[in-house]
């Protein structure tokens, strides 16, 4: 299965914990071997395949041992800057993102109040 955004977040982690299950299987790991492996409680493994929620780091102590780590590139690339970006900046990275900008929007023009 292809997981896009169209997919409930459920359906996601149940397509990912089976495909750690395909990974290790193919690895010739039983869930206890790669539990200890990893480092994590073998319930832990179990979950993760059956589609529970699990911590980041134990998802990628278990990505570490079925060799998977690597592909995290291509799941969060870098990012990096652009050219006129860093020439607008003088070289200094961005830290913060900033919010939208309230612009008004009338029909009218702007006057100046006129009372005497």
């Amino acid at each position: 299965m292809k997981i896009s955004a169209l997919l409930s977040d459920d359906i996601i982690l149940s397509e990912i914990g089976a495909r750690i299950a395909r990974n290790r299987l193919d690895r010739q790991l039983t869930q206890a071997a790669l539990a200890e492996q990893a480092g994590v409680a073998k319930r832990t493994v179990e979950r993760i395949e059956s589609g529970a929620s699990a911590q980041m780091s134990s998802m990628i102590r278990i990505f570490r041992v079925l060799g998977l780590l690597p592909n995290f590139d291509q799941l969060i690339p870098e990012v990096g800057s652009r050219p006129m970006d860093l020439l607008k900046r003088k070289g200094k990275v961005r830290q913060r993102a900033s919010g939208r900008r309230y612009t008004a929007k009338t029909d009218e023009a702007w006057t100046w109040d006129e009372e005497t």
